[in-house]
């Protein structure tokens, strides 16, 4: 069963990268970053955090779902000290994998949010909204596709989304109301 153990054993980026990643993982990734740009509305939300958000993600640094999507975790732990990310490499954690199948798949990325004492809060993944949306214009030659840019901002967009909606239920739960006497 996931617990919160888990979260604590995983990695940071870097030495999650370093362990499980080829030079190339590790560019691809660095290359993914440089590409996340949050407008100011973004980090105004994320400035607002208030209670600490653990994000365990199991990911692959050879998958480039993750190279992509990843980075955008990153940036907002850099904006909001209130947000803590670590990862699990899918592969070296076959039993965490498999309580985390997306629609009975080993897909990648999947985060799962644990609050400041250790409670699951939500389990994501594997593309968001705009992920798919994208890969429907793939297939569909009348589904209205997105460029690039669009892509890459609707990601950022649609996950900040998410995390806005955790920090809410974390913000507003009564056991951490009493805990902060707010």
């Amino acid at each position: 069963m996931l617990s919160f153990a888990h979260f604590e054993r995983a990695l940071p980026l870097s030495e999650f990268l370093s362990t499980f990643g080829t030079v190339e993982d590790r560019v691809r990734w660095d290359a993914g970053k440089s590409r996340v740009h949050l407008i100011p509305e973004q980090t105004t939300s994320l400035s607002g955090f208030t209670r600490r958000m653990n994000l365990m993600i199991l990911a692959g640094a050879w998958c480039h779902d993750c190279s992509t999507q990843c980075p955008i975790f990153e940036r907002f732990a850099e904006v909001s000290p209130k947000i803590l990310v670590r990862y699990l490499d899918r592969d070296a954690h076959t039993e965490i994998a498999e309580e985390l199948k997306v629609n009975g798949g080993g897909r990648v990325p999947v985060i799962v949010v644990y609050s400041e004492d250790g409670f699951e809060v939500c389990r994501m993944g594997d593309r968001t909204h705009t992920g798919y949306r994208k890969l429907m214009g793939t297939l569909l030659p009348d589904f209205q596709s997105l460029d690039r840019e669009a892509w890459e901002r609707g990601f950022a967009a649609d996950w900040l989304r998410e995390l806005e909606r955790s920090q809410w239920m974390l913000r507003l739960s009564p056991r951490l109301k009493r805990l902060h006497g707010d």
